[in-house]
């Protein structure tokens, strides 16, 4: 018969709990942190893009032979994914806000909550959702990796796994999650820890459903981030060999063509070269270069103003001179339903002729203009401010920003206003 546990026992038993529900409940909020991505795997095959079972290991050499991965299957759990790619960058995305915020001794083992990171990158907050995120978690800790990116002299190769490990501690009798413990690998630590190492993407990457949209978007996002209007050009064949697909050429070409001439992949344009030739390219350009190019040819051509006669507001035809306040006002109707793609702004004879949201709608604009639910959410969640005003200043920066334009506007005030809630709630 077993013995009934001492009262010493159970004290230090409630202790350790208490201890456990403290950890993970007064975790900062990092629910919607600004999203960066660890470069140097970027546009290498570091990941499968496909969702079936991988068991195939991945053996790259760039062209000129200086650059070796090696992506070795776990048997029972396959090869890590670009789906499972998406914890890595939230990871990374926390590690860089811990760094931001200037804390001190931060460690490789993040403490989280699962339904933060699961809300974050999309993939829902359901029980299969739950499940998802565990299997993830082990394709992720049991993938090895080798690799001379950052070789030194001492060091020609390193070999890791994207986890060391990973601790998902529940409350006993209520079966509730409290939280993650997840030690990323110190190859990974290391390189996000250098500011450097990181670039900054879209929130809407993780609506990107194809295996190869999400990884051309990666590789675009890091060979066409720095080069300006003129962008990165890069042939089809490099590209089937740097994405480690399984898929044959023909194959991998016309996935490839699809999405170039779908163009839907959030920030990035692109453009097929020579698609006539054997061998056709790729031109991959950041979309916001693009804006300021055409803003300069349509800058050049407008004919120079005339000072109007009478003190009032002379005719302009520039965009450039639609009064602020106009434009701003339109982002909350333009943006709802906003697919990826659909980013051009309206004329300046239409923005005269619809009177601006904040103008017209008066203090009840929240509720006119999100959806009802939401609304809800937002005076039950974080009561005491004035909505109408936090959208003023969502708006503006969504005028000032229009490549962040979301898809569901609704869901993004959210988050705005929640970052708001948090950063000024004890002034309220």
């Amino acid at each position: 018969m077993v013995a009934a546990p001492s009262e010493t026992e159970l004290k230090t038993a409630l202790k350790e709990r208490k201890v456990q529900f403290e950890m993970f409940f007064t975790l900062p909020d990092f629910s919607d942190i600004s999203l960066r991505d660890y470069q140097e795997t970027m546009q290498r095959p570091f990941f499968s893009l496909s969702k079936r079972k991988r068991v195939k290991p991945i053996d790259y050499v760039s062209p000129d032979r200086t650059v070796t991965v090696q992506v070795l299957p776990n048997s029972a759990y396959g090869m890590a994914t670009i789906w499972d790619a998406d914890i890595m960058i939230y990871l990374a995305s926390h590690l860089n806000e811990l760094r931001e915020r200037g804390t001190n001794d931060i460690s490789p083992a993040i403490r989280l909550q699962p339904g933060d990171l699961l809300k974050r990158i999309c993939w829902g907050t359901s029980g299969r959702a739950y499940e998802r995120l565990v299997s993830a978690l082990d394709r992720l800790q049991a993938t090895t990796i080798k690799t001379n990116i950052r070789a030194n002299a001492k060091s020609r190769e390193t070999t890791f796994s994207w986890i060391d490990s990973y601790t998902h501690l529940v409350d006993e009798r209520s079966q509730r999650s409290l939280g993650m413990e997840i030690t990323l690998s110190k190859w990974f630590f290391d390189g996000v820890m250098d500011k450097r190492n990181v670039l900054s993407i879209s929130p809407l990457y993780f609506e990107i459903t194809s295996g190869l949209g999400k990884w051309l978007y990666r590789a675009s996002r890091k060979h066409a981030g720095g080069n300006g209007a003129d962008g990165f050009t890069i042939g089809f064949e490099t590209l089937h060999q740097k994405s480690g697909s399984e898929s044959s050429y023909p194959v991998f070409k016309r996935k490839l063509l699809d999405l170039a001439r779908g163009n839907e992949l959030p920030d990035i344009s692109l453009e097929v070269i020579d698609s006539d030739n054997a061998k056709p390219k790729l031109k991959m350009v950041m979309r916001r270069y693009l804006d300021e190019a055409n803003r300069r040819k349509r800058a050049e051509r407008a004919p120079s103003p005339t000072p109007p006669d009478n003190g009032e507001r002379s005719d302009h035809t520039s965009e450039e001179l639609v009064e602020p306040h106009l434009a701003l006002g339109l982002i909350s109707q333009l943006s709802q339903g906003l697919r990826v793609g659909e980013r051009e702004q309206p004329s300046v004879s239409r923005a005269h002729s619809i009177r601006p949201a904040r103008a017209s709608a008066g203090r009840d604009s929240a509720i006119k203009i999100l959806d009802r639910d939401i609304y809800e959410a937002i005076r039950t969640d974080f009561p005491g401010w004035d909505y109408d005003e936090l959208m003023r200043r969502f708006d503006a920066f969504l005028g000032a920003n229009p490549h962040e334009l979301p898809r569901n506007y609704s869901k993004r005030f959210y988050g705005f206003v929640k970052e708001h809630h948090r950063r000024n709630k004890y002034r309220l």
